[in-house]
């Protein structure tokens, strides 16, 4: 059996390094990535990028964010155009796994409009309720469009095989989730928020906003845990696997 893995940047948001890393002072520039994984049963994406009207109106769509995230995001640098210049048409992706409901992780939900939607329940609920919605920040213009959903509790094996499996990684919002893939090199975590930068993981050094800071240390002890045991992380917004080419899909071998 066959898997490949994909790392889609889906542009990019410019901000002060201190969103990420508390205390930190600068800039940093971090890519939005989603992630194509092909498995024999059919297509999946984890994390959809950027809505499509960021990139003409970033501040009518954002809101207030597009005052703390500046928005790089270009005509063709959307999951639809990634996912077609790979040969796969978005209508027929099968899958789409969120790992949180935040605005540059579910803004081409609509780009992929066949999927069976993929969360955490505890998100999906916090998401449902008036006072977490604010204090988290999140647009259902993004992501309540009528998908087909499964909602899951903790671990969940999306094709019974082992091969993809949810993982919850609490803290950053109620109910974030990352992603671990089986390749034949062996596992790959996508972090997604549990974990911006590798450089927090190793300092443990948390974002000066998280939803919940115990949950999102143990997310970081866990990350930490699997790493350990011979998992190679890629973390939600660290710009290290495009050092060479910004704008370059990506295969995970």
């Amino acid at each position: 059996m066959s898997i490949r893995l994909f790392a889609l940047p889906c542009g990019w948001l410019e901000a002060d390094l201190g969103l990420f890393l508390a205390g930190e002072t600068g800039k940093i520039r971090v890519p939005v990535p989603s992630w194509l994984v092909l498995h024999p049963a059919g297509a999946l994406v984890f994390d959809s990028g950027l809505h499509l009207a960021t990139q003409t109106d970033a501040e009518g769509r954002l809101g207030f964010l597009a005052r703390l995230y500046r928005v790089h995001f270009e005509r063709g640098q959307e999951l639809a155009a990634r996912l077609r210049a790979l040969d796969v048409d978005p209508e027929r992706v099968a899958w789409l796994v969120n790992s949180h409901l935040h605005f540059d992780h579910v803004g081409g939900n609509a780009q992929l409009p066949n999927a069976t939607l993929v969360v955490q329940r505890r998100e999906w609920e916090a998401a449902a309720d008036p006072d977490l919605r604010a204090r988290n920040r999140y647009d259902p213009r993004d992501y309540d469009l009528g998908h087909a959903r499964r909602l899951v509790d903790g671990e969940h094996d999306l094709f019974g095989d082992g091969s993809v499996r949810c993982v919850p990684t609490p803290g950053h919002t109620p109910g974030h989730q990352s992603l671990r893939v089986r390749l034949a090199s062996g596992e790959v975590v996508l972090t997604a928020d549990a974990c911006y930068l590798r450089s927090a993981l190793e300092a443990m050094q948390l974002p000066p906003v998280v939803h919940d800071r115990d949950e999102m240390l143990a997310s970081y002890r866990r990350l930490r845990a699997l790493e350990a045991a011979g998992a190679r992380l890629y973390f939600g917004h660290d710009p290290t696997p495009w050092a060479q080419d910004p704008q370059a899909a990506l295969e995970i071998r």
